[in-house]
């Protein structure tokens, strides 16, 4: 049984399967479901009460690893625009349901689910956009709904579920409801039109007219161009009358893909809820039933403790037991009475002195931005004390309704210069600890105003060593685990979609509470966490790599890189033209014009039209698969150049919507420089991960990929410079792994791939074949990944017997990979994580599972984990020691980018070649002292005026 109160195994998770729970569907249903209900107090609570028993069911039974519950905002959507008379007939909403609508949001929360709705969007078009960005990566996807309207959306990868009739909703069920296809759904519903939300349709065209009018003539427009040639009078002369609006009624039933969406998908992974907090929701509803069955529930996992008769009594303290946070912190007191409001330069100069003699003070900023380069400070908060707080606002402006007083006026607040001055001894005082959590971009913004902030500590750093992938490290959630204190959110001040403010534009009183009760909670997680860095012996990799690595990655995030604009407009062009020049080629190849984007009309075109491989294989569906190797295998064995043109279709879209576009909207107003954003802590290896734009992900295998990096650019009178590790996890498989014959290779700069060629099939090094040194160089990087016979059959185009021989050749020539292996997962499956070679702590989670498919996932995991972990750990290493190796050198470079196993520096021209050799022998020499590592570390650097010529 899934459990959906245990806490999610990785900060930031790729999505397996996504559920999108059609929630405004459901309000009604449970409306209508359930019997008139009361709270003591007279609130109507029926629809909620059916709601919520609706979603712990759901949670209780789905495997989904993303979640998400999405409403319709409001009644008047883009669709009103379209035609006026949209829903006009809808009744009104029943008195005893309105009261109910914001506890049934309030519901979602307290499972800790996203509650998504926008206003001018109806919750089928989010549902349709957030169902295509999830299949996009990949990602099965399941609507829980039954309405009809959804029905459009069923595709290869995409079902419903109806919960109330608890019955999936496929391809079978849509043919039998509307006798066609889903792809054909809306085309019927254009037709026979909907009483429900009076959408016109075609008067006298019901549900089986309009299906067999569909399949007999394709399509709608099909079917109005040739409504001449049916035969019957009547039929004929109402197609004819009533085209206009048929077309208009196929507007209104057409789901939107492209709702502009502010939440992205990666929100929607799966946290698990605070029992706490639900349980006092059900407590205050007085769902007293309910509330029984969900404790005895956990209480049988052994996640809560329940007395008869009692609320559930957590624990005193956090408990980690084999990658499980098995019990919570009994709560702490806690109140905001004490937040204080600073306006003027005694009480800030009272503030300063406080926390000059306390010696450590938590430390936050607000700002008008979360990205780093653009942002504005708008105020500072400071804590000495739990329970005590100060926010120093200084840059509001325009606020209604503040609290100094009515109106839409600028508040009184001291001068931000007047502020830094008297902030800047402290905050750069060797005698007091700054403590600050996600400091890195606290660190960004003094640096823009000349305050270097140091010595500094990272609350969210600390939690991420001590416990890596167990669950996120955002301060919301570490308050209600480590404090249990349920923290204000950033959307309870600023609001959410059309109505969100930027936070100068937050009341002072709401600014006040919030900031400050950030900087108190963070003081008080800091006197809970760092004890424990000792007590666990994890105070190396925190003091060694992580904290020191905060003020380098916030100043690479402030320099940012330069992109040419114009090199990706004219690559955004150029993948246009391709694009549109591929897709007419396609059309010409398959004799007609059809969707190139569509898995469905691409299937019917290869397999049934043109009759290409074995006949193809359809999915739950109907529809073909029609992935990437799919067109691959099609490409080499049917001899048609179809597939290979999709293929080249599918690469130019891809890159000219997800990186030449999109990257032409990052580019910083303020330096014209693109400033990605790198998360420190949300990796189970220690990796660090780009965002907002991800400058990791940029494609490089392929001619078409490399061309964007070329945007990439040095200053004038400046180079680029590259410099990445060589086959730094393959070094590091022989060294930890103690392989003496792979050892001695990488020690002799012998070609490692030909020599395990030569050791595994038995060929000489000299004049060896190429096709058997690529197999050996797959089996060598597959083996530290945990491939799988199947896997390296499909990576080498052979048979999985000949694959399953290969890898048993390699463990008999080389058996100390295979001891290596089962000796890590051995080590995982008992204490629930494996280490670096420098102590850092991956969390394996679900290596004992039951389920084969997840534990044999977490098992190559655990045995991967080591090696990248320790080359993120050396990399780190090397870029903490980048600054002062530079600043003893007199050089001007500095650090841009990291990207997994390179950086990328920018430097003056005539420093340039001092530079790539000084950063070469600091990341080769990064092991060292703590680590005595046999195989050497090899770096290799490139200069050039872009980033791909460098690299």
């Amino acid at each position: 049984m899934n459990n959906p109160a245990a806490p999610a195994p990785e900060a930031a998770v790729k999505p397996r399967h996504v559920y999108l729970v059609d929630g405004s569907g459901y309000i009604f249903r449970a409306y209508h479901a359930l019997p008139p209900l009361t709270r003591s107090d007279g609130t109507p609570t029926n629809a909620v009460l059916g709601f919520t028993n609706m979603l712990w069911k759901l949670l209780e039974e789905t495997d989904a690893d993303h979640v998400a519950v999405i409403f319709d905002a409001s009644r008047k959507t883009f669709r009103d625009e379209i035609y006026k008379e949209y829903k006009a007939n809808r009744t009104e909403t029943p008195e005893d349901l309105i009261p109910q609508f914001p506890l049934i949001r309030e519901a979602v929360k307290a499972f800790n689910l996203p509650c998504i709705e926008m206003e001018g969007y109806e919750a089928d078009d989010l549902i349709a956009t957030y169902a295509d960005h999830a299949v996009a990566e990949g990602a099965d996807v399941t609507i829980v709904s039954s309405d009809k309207d959804l029905m459009q959306l069923i595709r290869d990868g995409i079902k419903m579920w109806d919960p109330m009739k608890n019955r999936p909703i496929g391809a079978a069920e849509v043919q039998e409801k509307f006798g066609v296809s889903p792809d054909k759904v809306i085309d019927v519903q254009a037709l026979c039109g909907d009483s429900t939300d009076n959408v016109p349709g075609v008067r006298g065209i019901g549900v089986k007219t309009a299906a067999e009018l569909i399949n007999a003539y394709g399509s709608l427009e099909a079917l109005l161009e040739r409504a001449g040639e049916i035969k019957q009078p009547k039929r004929r002369e109402t197609l004819q009358e009533n085209a206009a609006l048929a077309r208009i009624s196929k507007q209104l039933v057409t789901l939107k893909h492209d709702v502009p969406v502010e939440q992205p998908l990666s929100g929607f992974a799966k946290r698990g809820f605070d029992p706490e907090t639900l349980f006092g929701f059900l407590r205050h509803n007085e769902f007293r039933t309910t509330l029984t069955r969900v404790q005895q529930k956990l209480a049988e996992r052994g996640g809560v403790q329940v007395v008869p008769g009692a609320a559930p009594r957590p624990a005193p303290v956090v408990k980690i037991i084999k990658n499980q946070v098995t019990e919570k912190a009994a709560p702490q007191a806690h109140n905001r009475e004490n937040y204080q409001l600073i306006t003027d330069e005694a009480a800030l100069a009272k503030c300063i002195a406080d926390a000059t003699y306390a010696r450590q003070v938590a430390f936050d900023t607000e700002t008008n931005s979360q990205q780093v380069a653009d942002a504005a400070l708008v105020g500072i908060s400071l804590s000495i004390a739990p329970n005590q707080g100060c926010y120093i606002p200084v840059g509001h402006s325009g606020i209604e309704g503040d609290l100094l007083g009515g109106g839409s006026a600028a508040p009184n607040q001291l001068p931000l210069a007047k502020v830094l001055a008297m902030l800047k001894p402290l905050l750069e005082d060797p005698a007091v600890l700054k403590i600050g959590h996600s400091i890195k971009f606290d660190v960004a913004i003094m640096a823009k105003h000349g305050i270097k902030l140091a010595p500094i500590d990272d609350t969210m750093l600390i939690s991420y060593v001590l416990e890596g992938a167990l669950h996120a490290h955002n301060l919301d959630e570490l308050a209600s685990l480590h404090l249990g204190i349920d923290t204000i959110k950033y959307a309870d001040v600023t609001g959410t979609g059309k109505a969100q403010v930027t936070f100068d534009k937050v009341p002072l009183d709401k600014a006040r509470d919030y900031a400050a009760e950030d900087a108190d909670v963070t003081l008080r997680l800091h006197h809970t966490l760092k004890p424990r860095l000792v007590t666990e012996r994890l105070s190396t990799v925190y003091e060694t790599i992580e904290r020191p690595l905060i003020p380098v990655v916030a100043a690479m995030e402030l320099a940012g890189i330069k992109v040419d604009i114009n090199e990706l407009k004219r690559l955004s062009n150029d993948f246009g033209g391709r694009c549109a020049e591929l897709e007419r080629e396609v059309h010409k190849l398959a004799g007609t014009e059809f969707n190139i984007g569509s898995p469905k009309q691409l299937g019917e075109i290869l397999f049934e039209k043109l009759k290409l491989g074995d006949g193809g294989k359809k999915g739950k569906t109907g529809a073909y698969s029609t992935g990437a190797d799919i067109l691959e295998e099609l490409a080499v064995t049917s001899g048609h150049p179809l597939p290979q043109k999709v293929l080249d279709w599918r690469q130019l879209s891809k890159l000219k919507s997800t990186y030449t576009d999109a990257l032409q909207t990052q580019i910083s107003p303020n330096t014209g420089r693109v400033h990605t954003s790198y998360a420190l802590a949300a990796t189970s290896t220690g990796r660090l991960s780009s965002n907002d734009p991800n400058l990791q992900n940029i494609p490089i295998r392929t001619e078409e990929g490399r061309k964007i990096r070329h945007a990439f650019v040095a200053e004038k009178g400046h180079k680029l410079i590259s410099v990445d590790y060589s086959q730094i996890e393959l070094r590091l498989a022989a060294e930890m792994a103690d392989i003496p014959a792979l050892k001695q290779a990488f020690q002799d700069n012998i070609d490692i791939h030909a020599l395990t060629a030569s050791q595994v099939f038995g060929v000489p090094v000299e004049g060896m074949d190429p096709m058997v040194r690529r197999r050996a160089k797959a089996i060598n990087f597959g083996i530290i990944y945990g491939i799988s016979p199947f896997g390296l059959a499909a990576q080498l185009g052979i048979p999985q017997a000949e694959a399953k021989a290969y890898i048993a050749a390699y463990f008999a020539r080389f058996p100390g990979i295979r001891d290596y292996m089962e000796r890590t997962k051995q080590i995982a499956r008992e204490q629930g994580y494996v280490t670096t070679l420098f102590g850092r702590r991956c969390h394996v989670p679900g290596i004992n599972d039951k389920n084969p498919a997840r534990k044999s996932f977490m098992e190559r995991a655990a045995i991967n984990a080591p090696l990248q972990g320790t080359a993120a750990d050396i990399i780190k290493r090397a870029m903490v020691r980048m600054p002062e190796a530079f600043a003893k050198a007199k050089l001007d470079a500095r650090m841009l980018l990291q990207v997994h196993d390179e950086l990328v520096f920018e430097a003056p021209e005539a420093q340039a070649e001092e530079t790539a050799d000084l950063a070469r022998k600091v990341m080769e020499g990064a092991a060292l002292p703590a680590r005595q590592i046999s195989v050497p570390l090899i770096a290799e650097a490139g200069i050039a005026d872009n980033w791909a010529e460098a690299h």
